[in-house]
């Protein structure tokens, strides 16, 4: 039997070496912790926590934000690309335009944010004159956001969200003028009436008046206006990247969807 610590040859089998005295079990036992104690070490270390889930996050903000269907078709991506024409033109309309010159005010979009104002009124009348009054504009921005959160989250139509987000600035540039209206009480409001003729029926004069805040009624105005642009410009951004995935993917032997 030989050593396996020093080589010795032992014309008799035995429990440990002749020459060395090593324990042959022992020594055995020691080699194996020692080999497996090199193969953990030879392997790579676990990403911490924090690293491991950095990942999918942004895999999953990246899904919910840039997802475009594996299979887009010639004239969905047509009918896409029109409106976001239109709305590049319009929104540059809006964001050009002075706020003083009350565009969004007078434009066919205000026709459709009025309902949804005068709805924010009935909505929030039960918590009070002042919600009652802040209502209507919150009611106004709430639902483009909705239409945004259901674009997302239900129907995974980004592009469609991407509008919903436009919508959203435009209803902030639609506001800024009623707000800035606040001490002038010049625009003419619903009914053909102005804030200098009926005591409480301009929104936003109510509001700053009881906030103590009408001083600043021209700097909230610009604020507002700001932030329509701002988003505005981001849903130009966001729905271009998009048309342009939903390009690469266009099926052009069944441009109809089935």
């Amino acid at each position: 039997m030989k050593c396996p610590k020093c080589g010795f040859v032992q014309p008799v089998e035995g429990a440990e070496c002749a020459r060395c005295g090593v324990i042959f079990a022992k020594y055995a036992l020691k080699q194996k912790r020692q080999s497996g104690a090199a193969s953990v070490s030879a392997t790579p270390e676990t990403p911490h926590a924090e690293e491991s889930e950095a990942v999918p996050k942004q895999s999953l903000l990246k899904d919910l934000f840039l997802y475009v269907k594996p299979e887009v078709h010639l004239f969905s991506f047509a009918g896409r690309f029109l409106l976001f024409i239109v709305i590049i033109g319009w929104g540059l309309k809006f964001i050009f335009t002075p706020m003083s010159s009350n565009y969004a005010g007078e434009s066919f979009m205000h026709l459709i944010n009025l309902p949804f104002h005068e709805a924010g009124h009935l909505i929030f009348s039960p918590f009070g004159r002042f919600m009652g009054a802040l209502g209507g504009s919150l009611t106004q921005l709430l639902v483009p956001l909705s239409c945004l959160l259901a674009f997302l989250l239900k129907t995974r139509d980004t592009f469609g969200a991407s509008v919903s987000l436009w919508w959203t600035g435009e209803n902030m540039m639609d506001l800024a003028p009623y707000i800035n209206d606040a001490r002038e009480l010049s625009l003419i409001l619903l009914g053909g009436v102005t804030g200098q003729d009926v005591a409480d029926y301009h929104d936003w004069e109510f509001i700053l008046r009881e906030s103590g805040l009408l001083q600043y009624d021209h700097a909230l105005a610009n604020t507002v206006h700001g932030m329509g642009v701002v988003l505005m410009i981001a849903a130009f951004v966001w729905g271009g990247y998009l048309l342009y995935k939903q390009f690469r993917n266009i099926n052009f032997e069944r441009p109809i969807p089935e």
